[in-house]
């Protein structure tokens, strides 16, 4: 079944034995996790929850339904969380749906997919199953959700700097959220001591929300050439700017890859396909060795972890530019290594 925001809320909210897999698919992430969360909540504090990643799932697709059918270790309840996944955990979310009996639920989290894709298709068409895209919020949605998120941190803003802050971060809700939170604690502000966030603020200690020189970075990391993204990197940081913006790049490109790579995988066109995105006659033939060299795991994988690193160089008291040039380039290296 599709959900819209509505259904997809009272369903977790209130989970019925009929569901068997709630399916949250799409770019924003932090939605996803916060609708995770909430079926979570409805179990209670004391429900068992086991994790399983995608290679997990690929790699022993009878695991996902094995799970869902057995009895908590400690006579409670339990659920499934699963994530981030691709297609390559088909297998196992139809043995999950076909199962005879699955007693605990399963939320599964796939970023990098989109709405053609084998799981979501599946989901969508299977009656103990709910699938729902999440999209990053953009123009006044975005703005509303600085605007709510800095209330609840005391913050009093207006709505220009909510769309800077919106803007900058990309809409992913859990960076615009660790960036509020520096600002709330710049400012000594809380809910019972409000403060007003303004211009001076945002330029003293906000994340540098312009846009860098960062495609040779990108083009580096994709091709798996850590040599050539480690002096990229260096050359940014020396220009004195932040690593957000050139990770941003990073996840914007393997989104487009992945969406690529989808397309293809459902049966159009590579041609069909870079005129779609717009792939520029020069950039021909780098993507389509990116699209060769680049599996939808893959894809999903790094994808999970560029964002890790955002948000890791986002909170406090963190290593700074450290934790982005590592993350960047352990990624350059496997891809050299896969080939």
């Amino acid at each position: 079944m599709k959900a819209n925001a509505g259904q997809i809320r009272t369903a977790l909210d209130r989970p019925s034995p009929d569901i068997r897999l709630y399916l949250l698919h799409g770019p924003d992430e932090a939605a996803a996790g916060e609708l995770a969360r909430r079926l979570a909540s409805a179990l209670g504090r004391e429900a068992e929850r086991i994790d399983l990643d995608a290679a997990t799932l690929k790699g022993d697709p009878a695991r996902l339904a094995d799970e869902a059918a057995s009895l908590s270790l400690f006579g409670g309840v339990r659920y499934i969380r699963a994530g981030p996944i691709g297609d390559e955990s088909m297998d196992a979310l139809q043995a999950l749906l076909a199962a005879e009996r699955a007693g605990n639920p399963v939320v599964a989290i796939a970023p990098a997919v989109r709405t053609t894709s084998k799981i979501v298709k599946l989901a969508i068409e299977a009656r103990n199953a709910m699938a729902f895209a999440c999209y990053l919020p953009e123009g006044e949605a975005a703005d509303r959700i600085v605007l709510d998120i800095a209330r609840a941190h005391g913050l009093r803003t207006t709505a220009a700097i909510a769309r800077r802050i919106a803007d900058g971060c990309g809409g992913d809700r859990a960076v615009m959220t660790r960036e509020i939170e520096k600002l709330a604690l710049y400012l000594d502000a809380d809910a019972d001591r409000p403060a007003d966030l303004d211009d001076s603020a945002l330029a003293a200690i906000g994340a540098d929300l312009g846009e860098a020189d960062s495609g040779h970075a990108v083009s580096a990391l994709v091709e798996g050439d850590a040599a050539r993204l480690g002096e990229e990197v260096a050359r940014l940081e020396a220009e004195g700017g932040s690593p957000i913006p050139w990770l941003r790049a990073i996840q914007r490109r393997l989104v487009a890859l992945a969406e690529m790579r989808a397309e293809i995988d459902g049966g159009d066109s590579v041609d069909a396909v870079f005129k779609r995105h717009r792939v520029f006659r020069g950039e021909e033939a780098p993507t389509a060795r990116a699209l060769r060299r680049w599996s939808p795991a893959m894809l999903t994988g790094a994808l999970e972890r560029v964002r890790a690193a955002e948000r890791a160089v986002m909170a406090p008291g963190n290593a700074g530019a450290v934790l982005a040039d590592v993350a960047a380039l352990a990624l350059a290296r496997e891809v050299k290594r896969r080939g």
